[in-house]
């Protein structure tokens, strides 16, 4: 069994609540270096959250957080800035600085954080963009290139203090299923070649078992199951005509992985009567008989329909009605 020193994260019983609700609830997580981990499940359950406290913007109410060794709610402003130097992350959008350059997005950080002369810093730049095939549009401006360009882009700024941990929010959200691939494809050759540790949290399920070594499934600010690719896989090909073998837990998790509309992840959503009572506070079972969602139009009442014509076309109501009346 791998000892403390060979993980470069460390989660453990990390708990985190806002107001009286509960987001993460004593999640246990640990990250080798080199290994891709794949974090998911629905929205809501708290794939942010966890990756917040991963980078050091949040700060859990129990439990801790170890980067390389080191608790991060108990370093100082100027030892996390240091921390976050070996760590990269991958927007969903990208977010990119739209008013520089590829090169010059990729270049700022390596000005803003080393002492580097201008040309040193000019040969890294051609360096990360041709490590995501996008040495070619360096003079590019963000608005002029594709959203799989922006992503890579982004990688490669994420990748210009060569960082020990990659950390990717959705990377093939918005992409087609071509360039998603290639990202995909990207994720593993960099992982291969640089032999940095990756976290990504993601919805893509083909990108998921594409990429995976490990993987996690959340729920409710829980870790459901917490294995290797493989394990997933077997689950997700479970054969219907077997399903009364598998737990609750395991029910939902196929669900999830295959996409399917019926199952305990839908059983568990709120009842008939969510919608009115989120929205107003009350059981709207009461009111409809049921119903969830009632018609918002007005209802006709007898004698009103004349007011409403005279206020809309005054002087022309009769012929109006008249010509109503006179319709077969």
């Amino acid at each position: 069994m791998p000892n403390d020193q060979d993980y470069v994260i460390e989660i453990e019983d990390l708990v985190k609540r806002f107001g009286d609700q509960t987001v993460l609830d004593g999640i246990n997580l640990k990250v080798k270096p080199g290994e891709t981990m794949v974090i998911m499940g629905g929205s809501g359950c708290g794939k942010s959250t966890l990756l917040r406290h991963m980078v050091g913007s949040l700060h859990p109410d129990e439990g801790r957080v170890k980067l390389f060794g080191e608790v991060l709610a108990d370093m100082t402003d100027e030892q996390l800035d240091e921390t976050r130097k070996k760590f990269g992350i991958l927007f969903q959008s990208g977010a990119l600085f739209q008013s520089l350059s590829v090169g010059d997005n990729v270049g700022l950080i390596l000005e803003e954080h080393t002492d580097l002369d201008a040309a040193i810093i000019d040969f890294m730049v051609k360096i990360k963009l041709e490590l995501v095939d996008l040495r070619e549009a360096s003079h590019k401006f963000p608005a002029q290139i594709s959203g799989g360009m922006k992503k890579r882009a982004g990688l490669a700024r994420a990748l210009a203090l060569d960082p020990k941990i990659l950390f990717y929010d959705e990377p093939s959200a918005g992409l087609d299923p071509v360039t998603s691939a290639a990202i995909d494809r990207l994720i593993i050759d960099l992982t291969n070649k640089l032999g940095v540790a990756s976290v990504v949290v993601t919805h893509e399920m083909d990108s998921a078992f594409a990429i995976a070594d490990r993987m996690a499934m959340l729920n409710k600010g829980r870790v459901l199951m917490l294995d290797e690719c493989k394990a997933f896989e077997v689950l997700r090909d479970w054969p219907e005509d077997r399903l009364d073998e598998l737990d609750e837990n395991r029910l939902l998790i196929r669900q999830f992985l295959r996409g399917d509309a019926e199952g305990p992840l839908t059983e568990e959503a709120t009842g008939e009567s969510s919608y009115a009572a989120d929205l107003l506070g009350i059981d709207n079972s009461k009111l409809t008989g049921g119903r969830s969602i009632q018609t918002t139009r007005r209802v006709p009442v007898p004698g009103r329909t004349r007011g409403f014509f005279k206020r809309l076309f005054p002087g022309k109501t009769n012929d109006l009605t008249k010509s109503g009346q006179n319709k077969p």
